[in-house]
């Protein structure tokens, strides 16, 4: 078999779609042959886009070998839907989420519906397919594959190290105190500002929690961005994956009964982002629903899950596809400040009540989560619709 990836979402940028968009290309290179056509931010995007369709054309003619097509977002399928030239060919995506859901009319009505156009829409969880099939989207056109995580992550920091290093780089007294940690760009359904002005305060004082990502520097808006009209700003944020709460978050944080307990530690080499996880005591991942965006799956939970700490992410959309209750971590209701302080509460008064072990986490998190398994699964998906093709095909001699 002999498939071409299309994807504007690769290394050098790094992110949950281009780390997933990374080992799909590469690990399906066990099994078939591979060209690829990814944007490696060495031109425009614009230009990315506007000469793919000759790109893709020239590929196929060079090698005629090529049966299938695979576009990795909605996003670069939907520029797809324009070009001409391989319609013969088998044709396939990925969505993730966001680009199900975003919030534009034109969008919902006038071109999702044109995705039944593709053979195969693989969706990351099972929350991104209902909500392909809620837009009208072939039910029986859309199957769920679930995104992998790297399952050969080793931290090596014991706690007393990363006081240490909290306290020499960071000026923050750790030593003796429940560590939470954070990731993630600071858009408002990761829930943030909301964790820290909802729940932190009624946390036990010996909680802190440490935030990683862009610091609030790096995530200013550009003034103009917000002369826009509200609606509008809505929806670039959106598209373009804006910080939408990064401006709450620093607000929050020049408060001082505040900046105590919350240190934002922005980006980190890797190396140090697991070290720092796996000896927190629980990584949270807060979110809450917002109109028009949705988390399509939690690879970060998985992330956190294989560094062996303790698991505490909303019980909301595709995050309950990475997290298995009781299994590799815990679910909570999202938005209900209530039921977050009750259970970090019992986290630290009485560890024991999570019926949880860290090597039990890490064996169920790489027996059912790899990159290996999920190329493994689309491989699966690819053959049978080529397959398919192939009988329809014979069929079609036949009665001729």
């Amino acid at each position: 078999m002999e498939i071409l990836f299309v994807s504007h979402k690769y290394p050098p940028a790094t992110g949950g779609m281009e780390k997933q968009s990374f080992e799909l290309i590469n690990g399906m290179k066990h099994y078939a042959k591979v060209h690829a056509l990814v944007y490696e931010s060495k031109e425009s995007r614009l230009k990315f886009f506007w000469k793919l369709n000759g790109r893709i054309n020239r590929l196929c003619k060079a090698h005629p070998g090529i049966s299938m097509i695979h576009f990795n977002d909605a996003l670069i399928a939907a520029c797809s839907l324009t070009h001409h030239g391989y319609r013969r060919l088998k044709r396939t995506m990925t969505v993730h989420g966001l680009d199900v859901v975003f919030p534009s009319f034109i969008y919902q009505r006038l071109i999702l519906p044109r995705f039944n156009r593709f053979d195969l829409i693989i969706a990351v969880s099972q929350a991104t397919r209902n909500a392909c099939i809620q837009r009208n989207i072939q039910e029986d056109k859309v199957i769920v594959i679930q995104n992998g995580v790297d399952t050969l992550i080793k931290p090596k920091a014991s706690r007393l190290e990363i006081d240490h290093l909290l306290h020499e780089r960071y000026q923050l007294h750790s030593s003796g105190k429940h560590i939470l940690v954070a990731m993630g760009r600071p858009v408002k359904r990761k829930g943030f500002s909301w964790f820290i002005s909802k729940v932190m305060p009624a946390l036990h004082q010996d909680f802190i929690l440490l935030l990683i990502g862009p610091a609030c520097g790096e995530a200013d808006h550009d003034k103009r961005f917000q002369l826009l009209p509200g609606f509008l700003r809505n929806r670039l944020e959106l598209f373009l994956g804006y910080p939408s709460d990064a401006a709450q978050i620093c607000a929050l944080l020049k408060d001082t009964s505040v900046n105590q307990r919350v240190k934002h530690l922005g980006k980190l080499p890797l190396q140090e982002l697991t070290a720092i996880i796996s000896a927190a005591d629980a990584y949270v991942m807060p979110n809450i629903p917002i109109a028009g965006d949705m988390e399509g799956f939690g690879l970060v939970c998985l992330e956190a899950a294989m560094c062996g700490t303790r698991v505490f992410a909303s019980r909301l959309e595709g995050i309950t596809d990475a997290i298995h209750h009781g299994k590799n971590g815990f679910l909570v209701p999202p938005a209900n400040a209530s039921a977050w302080i009750e259970t970090l509460n019992q986290l630290r008064n009485d560890t024991n009540s999570f019926n949880w072990t860290a090597e039990e986490s890490i064996a169920f998190t790489r027996q059912t989560f790899s990159w290996q398994r999920m190329t493994e699964r689309y491989l699966e998906a690819f053959r049978k619709l080529v397959n398919e093709k192939e009988t329809t095909e014979a069929i079609t001699i036949i009665k001729a």
